[in-house]
């Protein structure tokens, strides 16, 4: 069982998103709380973000946000997290997010979630990351990127042994205990990086 004590959120910032995305961001930001894991997210004071941050802290959990100072200087972030660590740049605190955790989940979002995701996930494919990565994918949000790398498995862009890299999950519960059961992943994996 992976010991896990310092998860790492990415989510959507929109505010304009189906209620049962919030619902499903709290419940998350309260489990991780009951289980005493330190939540990690952007820092942001809006959207899932916000509301998984503020769901952890009203259930006694901690939060760690990591956010560029430019972000800061326009009032994006949440101010009444835990701990505010201040980067300079977006690719220092996707690298400080990742360093900081003990696995990741991915709540539905845009292009910032998106992108973290998948960079998570070739840093994995590469050894360069050997944690848990967790898809919550509500309401089917992601099935067609879920489809997506299933096609670049399927058309031999990446190696059947790459499924393991992530698993999926349709609820916030399923996604903590995810972390817990997800496969060892070793650097001997990028052995296998290429094709």
């Amino acid at each position: 069982m992976n010991e896990i004590k310092n998860v790492c959120v990415y989510s959507a910032s929109s505010t304009q998103i189906a209620p049962v995305y919030f619902q499903v961001a709290e419940e998350l930001g309260r489990l991780l709380a009951e289980k005493h894991i330190n939540l990690i997210n952007g820092a942001g004071c809006i959207g899932l973000m916000a509301a998984t941050s503020n769901a952890a802290l009203a259930a006694g959990g901690t939060v760690t946000g990591v956010i560029p100072r430019f972000m800061v200087e326009q009032g994006w972030h949440h101010q009444g997290l835990t701990r505010l660590v201040e980067t300079e740049t977006m690719h220092e605190r996707k690298q400080l997010m990742a360093d900081l955790s003990d696995g990741v989940i991915a709540l539905p979002g845009g292009c910032g979630t998106l992108e973290e995701l998948l960079e998570i996930i070739t840093w994995k494919q590469l050894g360069l990351y050997l944690k848990p990565i967790v898809i919550l994918n509500i309401e089917g949000y992601y099935d067609p990127l879920i489809a997506m790398l299933q096609n670049a498995i399927n058309g031999n862009f990446m190696r059947k042994e790459h499924e393991a890299i992530w698993q999926v999950a349709t609820t916030a519960e399923e996604a903590v205990e995810c972390l817990y059961h997800a496969p060892a992943w070793s650097r001997e994996i990028r052995k296998i990086a290429a094709i």
